[in-house]
């Protein structure tokens, strides 16, 4: 089964472009990109869904796909742009990826919306499903919000975050020099993207809503 998922995007324009080139695939045109067999191991795991930062996580649809457009639609004029501070790369775990430095209360508070505004979308998750998310590895706060929403990073569990490795040794210092021309002086989230999984795994940009 095909899935949805809501994910913040970079807009067109030099932060897109290189987490295209970077990752190899361009989700709004849909299009592989070669890039550099160097990095080929590191992006190998988050090549698949582009760059991007979660906000509702994939998941497979209850209903049409023209009522979820609808409805992200009516919810992204409820919502207000938030500027959470510059990008800096950082190591979360065992991954590197882009994380604002300001104050994110409002960027959580818009998260948190999403979540459970879109929630009657979702089709509940199957045993393979939650299995597939290594429950046992959960704290018993997370496993209450895999249960309750069918991700276990939300809520008070979410923190924004641009994944632009798979797991590794690297130090961000190793990868900033590539990173840092391109991010925006101001950053700030003033759209949000329905997103859509092929039958390869490979996620697609169906629509931008403007905030």
């Amino acid at each position: 089964m095909t899935r949805y998922a809501i994910y913040y995007m970079p807009p067109p324009g030099p932060l897109a472009r290189f987490g295209a080139e970077w990752l190899g695939w361009d989700p709004e045109a849909g299009v592989r990109l070669s890039h550099p067999l160097s990095v080929d191991a590191l992006v190998a795991e988050p090549r698949k869904y582009g760059l991007h930062a979660t906000l509702k996580a994939p998941f497979h649809l209850l209903g049409p796909e023209k009522d979820l457009d609808v409805a992200v639609a009516d919810l992204a004029r409820r919502l207000r742009p938030v500027w959470p501070g510059s990008l800096k790369l950082e190591r979360l775990g065992s991954f590197l990826a882009l994380v604002p430095q300001g104050d994110q209360t409002a960027l959580n508070d818009m998260a948190s919306l999403i979540v459970s505004f879109l929630e009657p979308f979702r089709r509940p998750l199957t045993e393979a499903d939650i299995a597939r998310r290594k429950p046992d590895r959960l704290t018993p706060n997370q496993r209450a919000l895999l249960d309750r929403w069918g991700y276990p990073f939300v809520m008070e569990e979410f923190r924004f975050h641009m994944t632009l490795t798979g797991s590794c040794d690297l130090a961000p210092e190793a990868v900033e020099p590539m990173v840092q021309p391109v991010l925006p002086s101001e950053f700030g989230i003033d759209s949000i993207c329905l997103v859509k999984e092929d039958q390869d795994g490979m996620f697609h940009l169906l629509r931008r809503y403007p905030i």
